[in-house]
């Protein structure tokens, strides 16, 4: 009850809090939101399975694109553009998954990487459909819908911001269900020692490919929201950096915890949001910040916090 009771009290503070939020503000936590359930999607693949992957942003970028020019060259709609975008995620996770899980450790992360760098080039060599680094911008056709007999218009801050808080919502439900359960306790247990889960009788390739098409199609749902609210997709998100920007949330906010990636997105987007305004070398003082947050959380801030205090903590 415990538990249940902190995501419930996270969700309904985020649903609360935009009625006080500057207009500034209001933009920022929905674009947090959606960058917290990419690095969810990551977290149930490093965090829980021990996959150290570099090559993430592909799959943010699949959904990215899938649903962006779907919405920008079609007209079939927001919501089916959405879907595309989430299904061309988890196809590329799978082919990705079937390849790449062949080897492990230092060689997975190289294989992710190089992978991610294909997708990135891919994208900026299909110029004339991709606009490469100038990128698309979405029609006003693509930023209204009508759904359930509601109709939607995502250049309304308040509905893309409760829009963003309901796939929170759902992403936080989905992976609880699935780490809470017998599939989670078996992939923190091929986390730990793989080698002891196989003699033990499972299938740890098949288990982590599966975490690897959900890790995928998480961060491919948040790739495809992102683009669809915001209104633009650009080959920027498929660089290396954003695999690396969803690893440092993870870290942050604390591996293999299901709340540490949105505190850490939260964190990082604010530490650098303030120090930006006061000097340019805001990214060494975010440097030095995150040093001093790992020297003494080395588990991220949720997981040292499980560790020391709360070991109730999911």
């Amino acid at each position: 009850m415990r538990v249940i009771a902190l995501h419930v009290g996270v969700l309904a503070a985020l649903f609360l809090v935009q009625f006080v939020l500057p207009d500034y503000h209001h933009l920022a936590l929905t674009r947090v939101m959606l960058l917290a359930i990419y690095a969810m999607g990551y977290n149930m693949l490093f965090g829980y399975t021990g996959l150290l992957s570099l090559g993430h942003a592909m799959f943010f970028a699949a959904g990215l694109y899938g649903a962006g020019m779907t919405a920008y060259y079609t007209d079939l709609g927001v919501p089916l553009a959405f879907l595309i975008g989430i299904c061309c995620g988890a196809a590329l996770s799978l082919v990705i998954g079937v390849i790449a899980l062949r080897t492990t450790g230092v060689a997975f992360m190289i294989v992710t990487m190089m992978f991610g760098q294909v997708a990135y080039l891919t994208i900026t060599y299909f110029t004339d459909y991709t606009r490469g680094e100038e990128g698309l911008t979405m029609p006003a056709a693509a930023r209204s819908f009508d759904l359930l007999g509601l109709h939607i218009d995502l250049t309304n801050a308040v509905q893309r911001y409760n829009l963003a808080l309901g796939l929170l919502a759902l992403t936080l439900l989905v992976i609880f269900i699935v780490v809470r359960g017998p599939i989670g306790r078996v992939l923190i247990a091929i986390r730990e020692n793989e080698t002891r889960t196989l003699m033990l009788g499972f299938d740890t390739f098949k288990l982590k490919l599966g975490a690897l098409v959900l890790s995928g199609t998480i961060s491919a749902m948040a790739g495809a929201a992102y683009g669809l609210m915001f209104a633009y997709v650009g080959a920027t998100f498929a660089t290396i950096q954003y695999s690396i920007e969803a690893l440092l949330f993870t870290l942050l906010g604390g591996a293999g915890t299901i709340l540490g990636p949105l505190l850490g997105s939260i964190l990082m987007f604010y530490m650098i949001d303030i120090t930006s305004e006061y000097t340019q070398a805001y990214l060494l003082v975010t440097g030095v910040a995150l040093v001093v947050l790992v020297l003494f959380f080395p588990k991220g801030i949720l997981g040292t916090i499980r560790e020391r205090w709360l070991s109730w903590l999911p």
